[in-house]
This record gives C-alpha cells, structure tokens and sequence, in this order.
C-alpha cells in the first residue's frame, strides 16, 4: 500500500491565529476532548459526514483516552491526522479535524466536527483549518464541499507552527 503522505511531507504541527490554535490531538487533552464532544453528539451527530457514523458514542473517560492515545499514534506513524482546535486564551475546545487513511478511492478522507456551542463559527474555523491541513493531501472533495469547507490557502494572520 502506498503512503498516506509522501515520505517528504511536512507535516503541519500546528496553526495559531488570533481567534484559535489547531494542535494534534492527544492523552493530554483527555478532560477537554471528553466534555466537548460529550456535550455535543446530537449536534455532531447531525454534521455532515458523522450521520452514518457508529461515533459518537457512549464511552467512559478512560475509553475516550485510549482512543486519544490511538490517534497520537496515528498521527507519530503518519497513518492518520486528527488535531483539535482551541481557544488560545481560553483553552477551550471548539472542533475537531480528522484525516484519515486512503478508503480505496480517494487519497485522503476528510470529517470534522464542531462543538455546539461554537456551532455559529464552524464555516469560518473550518475555511481557515480545512485548506491547511490538506495543503499537500487530495482531500475527498464531496465530504470537502457538504463540509462547507472553501479550497483557498490559509488566511494572512494564520501562522503554521
């Protein structure tokens, strides 16, 4: 099997604007990631791309955490990116971008979800998130466009890290 990535890929460690930080998920956002997506699974489960989905869920905190544990390791082996996005005052979780193995079809599938209470800026996170992370990654372009996602390069006061 090929690559998800070219083995010259620079892999975006993260991004930090004025109005959020996008880092890779991992353990040490457990409580975070927990209370996010626990307060949001109708919400998510109503995004576009999540409603055939078996996730969300009902998982205990120490579930959640070994799955957060799964996704480092992905993203370590370069087998799968999943970076949260946060507040950078606040530290609070807003949404959550997954970029997955290759489905046989396409080179990269792309889901995000965002939290309910940041339901009204989930457009304009992932217009800035979105083409980032898919800089150098053919992302599936139907789940790209019901996403609402835009393919134009990050914007001016967006620094990669």
């Amino acid at each position: 099997m090929a690559d998800f990535v070219p083995p010259d890929f620079d892999v975006p460690l993260g991004l930090q604007t004025p109005e959020f930080v996008l880092e890779p998920l991992g353990p040490e956002h457990n409580e975070l990631d927990y209370a996010a997506w626990t307060s949001s699974m109708d919400h998510i489960a109503a995004t576009p791309g999540w409603q055939d989905s078996r996730w969300p869920r009902e998982m205990t905190l120490d579930e959640n955490r070994a799955d957060l544990e799964r996704h480092a390791r992905d993203f370590a082996a370069r087998s799968g990116f999943t970076s949260t996005v946060i507040g950078p005052s606040d530290r609070r979780d807003r949404l959550r971008l997954h970029l997955s193995r290759p489905d046989g079809v396409h080179d990269a599938v792309a889901a995000s979800w965002v939290c309910a209470t940041h339901a009204g800026r989930d457009a304009a996170l992932r217009a800035v998130v979105f083409p980032l992370a898919c800089r150098r990654v053919a992302i599936r372009a139907d789940l790209l466009r019901r996403a609402g996602a835009a393919a134009r390069p990050p914007e001016a006061d967006a620094t990669a890290v």
